[in-house]
């Protein structure tokens, strides 16, 4: 669905929501960045930490002659996987991503930084959809980092993984990161940190509304909130309306009215335990094939393949 779409399904109706792919325009990539540099925000620092530390096993594990990223954004992570490639004679990187800016920008840096890698860029929107991506010959390693996939309701995430692994051979693998369930200080902290980032990442969502559908937003009069949901086992993260007002939508001739304290839903992020992942994984066609987690198993990587008649699960 198209912005304009999404609007019209989302924010004017309530209670409203909007989806968190349209955080990453190219000011929101690089306020991104720099949620990842929070003390707060520990989900980058534990991947990255675990992929320095298993990326050559995985990469020696699966041996891609294709590594394909969905939601790639500055792969700054993944640079520990295509390190671990340099022994190779031939590997191709294709970074999909949303946002076409951030993508040339990465894509240059990698080729610069890795002269025997072939990048070859793809723009688009994962969530739309996997039917445009490439058919590549010989082991692929589809990597979908960050928790990226705990942004989707259940059901969806699982639609997702299954046209996923209806793609992939039997010696493709898909590595992804998943959050686990900790404590909620811990998360909501994470998506709330002290010097306001994550706020301006927010609220840059209502500067894209305002530059891409002529809306007139003023954005310092939403706030920025951060709640862990426990039974639901996710960090939700709002909008929230400081003052009654009207928001003029010009290219959609449309006027939103927002109560005070009303809020935006703009993004969830679904939180695991190594058994709900390992299910959501079954659900969608997969098995887990390996598990890498830190010892305050904080954030997992999970190494998955397609399931075969007859194969027991990764316990």
């Amino acid at each position: 669905m198209s912005l304009a779409e999404d609007v019209r399904a989302g924010l004017l109706s309530r209670p409203r929501s909007l989806p968190p792919k349209y955080f990453y325009d190219e000011t929101g990539s690089l306020l991104f960045d720099r949620i990842c540099d929070t003390q707060e925000y520990y989900p980058t620092r534990t991947e990255d930490d675990l992929l320095a530390r298993y990326a050559s096993s995985i990469i020696g594990k699966v041996g891609p002659r294709h590594i394909l990223e969905l939601g790639s954004g500055t792969a700054r992570k993944t640079r520990h996987l295509l390190q671990a490639c340099c022994q190779q004679e031939t590997v191709d990187y294709w970074p999909f991503d949303v946002c076409r800016e951030v993508l040339e920008l990465s894509s240059e840096t990698l080729s610069e930084c890795y002269p025997w890698l072939g990048v070859q860029p793809l723009l688009g929107d994962y969530s739309a959809g996997l039917e445009h991506l490439p058919v590549l010959d010989g082991p692929c390693l589809y990597v979908f980092l960050g928790g990226s996939l705990g942004n989707f309701e259940a059901p969806a995430a699982v639609e997702l993984l299954s046209e996923l692994a209806a793609r992939m051979s039997a010696d493709d693998r898909l590595l992804l990161g998943v959050d686990r369930v900790k404590s909620p200080a811990v998360l909501e902290a994470a998506y709330d940190d002290a010097e306001g980032v994550t706020a301006a990442f927010n609220r840059n969502l209502l500067s894209v509304l305002n530059r891409e559908l002529e809306a007139d937003f003023r954005i310092e009069h939403f706030a920025h909130r951060a709640i862990y949901n426990d039974p639901q086992a996710q960090v939700e993260m709002y909008l929230v309306a400081e003052r009654s007002q009207e928001v003029r939508l010009g290219k959609l001739e449309e006027t939103l009215r927002f109560a005070e304290g009303e809020t935006i839903l703009t993004e969830i992020s679904r939180k695991f335990t190594l058994e709900s992942a390992s299910d959501m994984l079954a659900d969608a066609g997969l098995h887990l094939d390996d598990h890498y987690t830190p010892p305050n198993q904080y954030f997992s990587l999970l190494l998955a393949a397609p399931q075969s008649n007859g194969h027991a699960a990764f316990i």
